[in-house]
């Protein structure tokens, strides 16, 4: 996942802070259900702020009246062509609300490649982070907004278990099964 940088924030291609910047929600049908989209407006679209699952308490309250289903048109189409097998590297302009510590963590993620995992602590280790400090790394995690696009679900347990994920462990191991990550269940 590729996030495009201007100005001084890595994380973002627009600056949330401007004035014009409006945040939009817009929804995209998946193999989960409806996601919910929200972003902020820039010259080209919107750059997303988060991506949500179904039936999750942590999609973000955006009015109705602030639907703009044309701003995710982009969005929607790397996110069928993921589900569909064709995209392993979002390339959406992304600008997630966090700490600097959390920015840096979701940041990492990036580099977790489509179809791999990684456990919490080599996650830490690339940080630079001590072992003691996994536990924030894992905090960091799970108030990740940009399901999917940030890849967490690649971050498992360095047992190889399936630990925590905003949209739930049954969902994590389809989306790891769906990269290639996880063998399919023999039914």
């Amino acid at each position: 996942m590729t996030t495009h940088t201007t100005g001084s924030d890595p994380t973002t291609d627009t600056d949330p802070a401007t004035p014009a910047a409006r945040t939009v929600r817009g929804t995209c049908p998946s193999p989960f259900g409806e996601l919910l989209l929200t972003g902020v407006r820039t010259d080209d679209g919107c750059a997303l702020t988060s991506l949500s699952l179904p039936g999750r308490p942590a999609a973000p309250a955006v009015p109705e009246q602030d639907r703009a289903e044309e701003a995710f048109a982009r969005a929607r189409r790397e996110l069928d062509a993921y589900f569909a097998g064709r995209l392993t590297r979002f390339t959406l302009p992304l600008a997630p609300a966090g700490t600097p510590f959390q920015l840096r963590v979701w940041q990492a993620l990036d580099e977790v490649p489509y179809g791999t995992t990684t456990s919490y602590g080599e996650l830490a280790a690339r940080l630079g982070l001590s072992r003691v400090e996994t536990r924030a790394v894992g905090r960091a995690l799970g108030a990740n907004p940009l399901l999917l696009v940030r890849p967490c679900h690649r971050v498992i347990g360095a047992d190889g278990s399936l630990r925590g994920y905003a949209g739930g462990v049954e969902r994590k191991a389809w989306l790891l099964t769906h990269e290639g990550a996880l063998p399919p269940a023999l039914v």
